[in-house]
């Protein structure tokens, strides 16, 4: 496995990673589910606020979406499919991001 490869997966691995915690802890704190609903906030500075933390927990929501989607509404094979990709494409790029934070403070 060349090293752009190994690089690639373990963004694509951390980015979920990532997702998972941040969307965890969301719960863990306010009783309810991380979503996208956090953008229609009634008050302008929360819903900006609610940009960076779905910048890095879109992921998760999406593949959590998608799977009580195809369970409960039997959705086609196909969005999920679509789904999966847009959220590993998605996961790719927040874990390169997170992998710079990481390298640009020294670990």
């Amino acid at each position: 496995m060349s090293p752009d490869t190994l690089e690639s997966f373990l963004s694509l691995a951390l980015g979920f990673a990532v997702a998972g915690l941040i969307s965890a802890t969301y719960q863990a704190i306010t009783a309810r589910p991380a979503s996208f609903r956090l953008l229609n906030a009634e008050a302008r500075p929360a819903a900006l606020a609610a940009v960076p933390f779905l910048v890095f927990a879109a992921p998760f929501i999406i593949m959590r979406n998608t799977i009580r989607g195809r369970r409960i509404e039997g959705r086609r094979f196909e969005f999920v499919m679509l789904a999966t990709t847009l959220a590993g494409i998605w996961s790719m790029m927040s874990g390169t991001a997170v992998v710079m934070l990481l390298r640009g403070l020294g670990l």
